[in-house]
């Protein structure tokens, strides 16, 4: 497939070529998206990223050397403009949100269609988040006992809302305070607003509570 200095540089990485080549084939006659390199562990994804500079990187979670979690925490701190779509076959929401914690932007079955594929990478390079649907039900199915109700937005303040979308984006309290021109310690004073209006404890819940509340664009 012919790359335009347009396309979105995709990098690719899973322990299994036959699914690299799967998705190879799923994405080469795409347009606006071009697959620049493979990886097929978090080591070689880190090094790869460095040489070609991927915008949006597919990751598996399962792999040896360095695993998809460890691997995307990694590239929060060494490229944190990358984003990172997380790779897998389970659709449990304990496993969902320890991902979303590490840092990615997306979540999606391997198994999921060229056309859904797209959509999720285009949506996690524009800056939103993406779930895949069996992913959006696993965690709009919270349990009632759940701490984490859905309210309304005029529960938090339009800045708190902000910093509450930075974090599902996987952005630390470094990269919320450059992005927004203020202190680190005002980005921590937010963050324990935001935990202390809504009831939670947690990144992981201010997620959760993200995705239930409609916060999040692009929700498959």
């Amino acid at each position: 497939m012919s790359q335009s200095t347009d396309d979105i540089r995709v990098l690719l990485v899973d322990d299994h070529r036959v699914v690299i080549e799967g998705f190879i084939a799923r994405l080469e006659s795409e347009p606006g998206i071009s697959v620049v390199g493979t990886a097929s562990n978090g080591v070689e994804a880190l090094e790869q990223a460095k040489l070609l500079g991927p915008d949006v990187v597919l990751m598996d979670i399962t792999m040896p050397i360095l695993n998809g979690l460890e691997a995307t925490a990694l590239f929060k701190q060494e490229h944190p403009n990358t984003k990172i779509l997380m790779l897998t076959m389970h659709d449990n929401r304990e496993y969902i949100l320890e991902v979303m914690q590490c840092g990615a932007s997306g979540y999606i079955l391997k198994d999921i269609s060229a056309e859904e594929m797209v959509k999720a990478i285009e949506t996690v390079h524009s800056g939103a988040s993406y779930f895949c649907q069996s992913a959006s039900k696993a965690l709009f199915n919270a349990p009632e006992e759940s701490p984490i109700k859905t309210t309304t937005k005029s529960v938090l303040s339009r800045r708190e809302i902000t910093v509450l979308l930075l974090v599902t984006e996987g952005k630390s309290s470094k990269h919320i305070a450059q992005e927004l021109d203020i202190s680190v310690r005002t980005v921590e004073t937010h963050r324990q607003n935001i935990k202390h209006k809504l009831d939670i404890t947690s990144t992981a819940e201010m997620i959760t509570y993200a995705v239930q509340a409609g916060l999040i664009d692009g929700v498959g």
